[in-house]
């Protein structure tokens, strides 16, 4: 009986090609979902359509090879390297500096990949790296963010309505015996507005909440944000 379904499932037929277009679109769907309860802007249905076109690439590619000497690893390498430019549309780097959109283009490229290993009909590493994936963005996200939040490198955003602030914002972080590591001053909104980019590092393991509550407790502070 196994055998049996293992010859229906792995051969190329209507069955084989229905129960790969299906899985694709499940394992994509869950990966989506994840993004989707962040609110990004590639959520749920754009990880499908990825998903469910990759397997389709790779089914074409297959129907070709089986009716034609078409290699169809051809087709499915257009894929893996197409999916750079949606990838790079989804990455954007703010007003200070930082790079917003990194993991949601990884997820799209990886997405993309489990597709075409569903239309190739490898069910098996197509479950297992789904699962692997959610791991990743739901159980290690936290375990990063814990990391980051405990690190002895802290990097500040701080927005002033007065240049002149920023002394006393060094002055506030020296006395806490921080060390400076770098400062970025940026041109703000306003004639005398600036904003600047704290590099700081801590002598021990220290609260960040601490330090960001007293820089925006300063005069002229507009706000204060952990990069």
């Amino acid at each position: 009986m196994m055998e049996k379904l293992a010859e229906i499932f792995y051969s190329f037929n209507e069955i084989s090609v229905v129960a790969r277009l299906v899985l694709a679109v499940i394992c994509g769907g869950i990966i989506g979902l994840e993004r989707e309860k962040k609110r990004r802007a590639a959520g749920f249905r754009t990880h499908i359509l990825i998903s469910m076109g990759a397997a389709m690439t790779a089914l074409v590619g297959q129907y070709l090879m089986t009716f034609s000497s078409t290699d169809p690893l051809r087709i499915g390498a257009q894929v893996v390297s197409g999916m750079g430019f949606i990838g790079a549309g989804a990455i954007i780097v703010t007003r200070r500096k930082e790079a917003k959109g990194l993991t949601t283009a990884a997820g799209l490229w990886t997405t993309a990949i489990i597709g075409l290993a569903a239309g190739a009909g490898c069910y098996l590493e197509v479950v297992v790296s789904s699962f692997m994936i959610l791991a990743a963005e739901i159980l290690f996200s936290k375990i990063e963010y814990y990391l980051i939040s405990n690190s002895k490198i802290m990097n500040i955003y701080v927005d002033f309505s007065h240049k002149s602030e920023i002394y006393a914002v060094n002055e506030r972080i020296n006395s806490r015996k921080i060390e400076i590591l770098n400062t970025e001053i940026n041109k703000g909104t306003g004639d005398d507005a600036v904003s600047a980019i704290f590099t700081l590092k801590f002598p021990a393991k220290a609260d960040h909440e601490e330090i960001i509550k007293e820089i925006a407790a300063l005069e002229s502070v507009k706000c204060v944000e952990e990069l």
